[in-house]
Formats: structure tokens, sequence, C-alpha cells
């Protein structure tokens, strides 16, 4: 592994792309703390930080071949982002935290992922236009209002189990439409 710390990123993303596990060693050793850092300021949990970076690098390994990546450590960076903020929004814990995600330094090559994202909401907000009434109701109080289950039932007189079915007609709807963009399918 000597050798590869001597590479760029945008070398070793070179060499991931083609393969090469030792590639994948070198990027993982060469980001992983502060990737880490950059979580455990936000959860302060050990066992989730650690979970989420892992998710972060499977991620990595399995779509080497086809990775566009710029700059590296924002590409990543970005990912611990994403990933802490949907861990929050799944777990409906504290909005406080939502002000911590949006306090994280993200190196100024975010711009381009922030324009990317801007580009994402477009899509799901045009996506949710086209569901049915009920569903896109179900799809906007839970990832817009960030409702629990218990509440939108409540909000819209149906049971949980309908909200259920209708978020996951809508997350599946979803990922179907964003089909070949794989990098929009890792966050969701």
């Amino acid at each position: 592994m000597k050798a590869f710390s001597i590479y760029t990123d945008s070398e070793l993303v070179d060499l991931l792309n083609a393969g090469n596990r030792a590639a994948f060693d070198e990027i993982y050793h060469r980001h992983w703390k502060s990737l880490y850092r950059t979580a455990y300021r936000v959860l302060k949990d050990e066992g989730a930080c650690l979970d989420l970076l892992q998710d972060i690098f499977i991620w990595l390994w399995e779509h080497r071949g086809h990775l566009e990546v710029r700059v590296l450590h924002a590409y990543l960076s970005m990912a611990v982002k994403y990933k802490v903020a949907n861990y929050i929004r799944q777990l409906k814990v504290r909005p406080s935290l939502f002000e911590e995600v949006e306090k994280l330094e993200i190196p100024d090559t975010a711009t381009i992922s922030a324009l990317a994202l801007n580009e994402l909401k477009t899509i799901i907000a045009a996506f949710t236009e086209e569901l049915p009434e009920r569903c896109r109701q179900v799809f906007y109080l839970s990832r817009i209002e960030y409702l629990s289950n218990k509440e939108i039932a409540a909000r819209l007189g149906v049971s949980e189990k309908t909200v259920e079915n209708q978020l996951t007609i809508a997350l599946k709807k979803l990922r179907l439409k964003l089909g070949s963009l794989h990098l929009w399918m890792f966050f969701l």
C-alpha cells in the first residue's frame, strides 16, 4: 500500500474504476478519519458513524468502474453529509441536528454538488406532482414536513399501514424514475 500513497486522489479513482483493490484501500485509509470526524461532530455516536462510513465505502467499491468523481474528498464529504441527514431523518432525531448538518464544512467544490442537488430537488418536485393525490400527500408530509407515519395517519385520517404502503409505493416509483442516476440512488 506504500506505493499507492504517492498517487493523487484522481489517479486513485482511475485505478479504482479499473478495479484495483489496493487503490480502494488507499482511498479508505486516506479519507476515513476526516469523514468519521465530520459525521461524529453531528451524531456523537461512534457506532452510527462507523456504519455510515461502511455504507459509503461499500457503495464506492460496488460502483467502481462507473465513478465520475472530480474531487474525491469533496465527493466523500457530501456523501457523509447526506448519509447523516438521512440517518437523522429516518430516526426522527431532534430537528436541531439538521442545523448541525448544514454547518458541516464541505470544500468549495460542494457548489457543484449543490447545483446537482438543486437539480435533484427539481426532479423530485416534478415526480411528486405525478403521484396520485393520496400518495403525493403522504410523500410530502413524510419527506418535506418530516412527520412520522403516525402523525401522517392522524392528519389524513387513514391507518398507519396505509401511510406505510403509500410511502413504499412513492419511493419505489422515485427509484425507478431516477433509474441510472447511481449517485442519487446512493442517497435515497
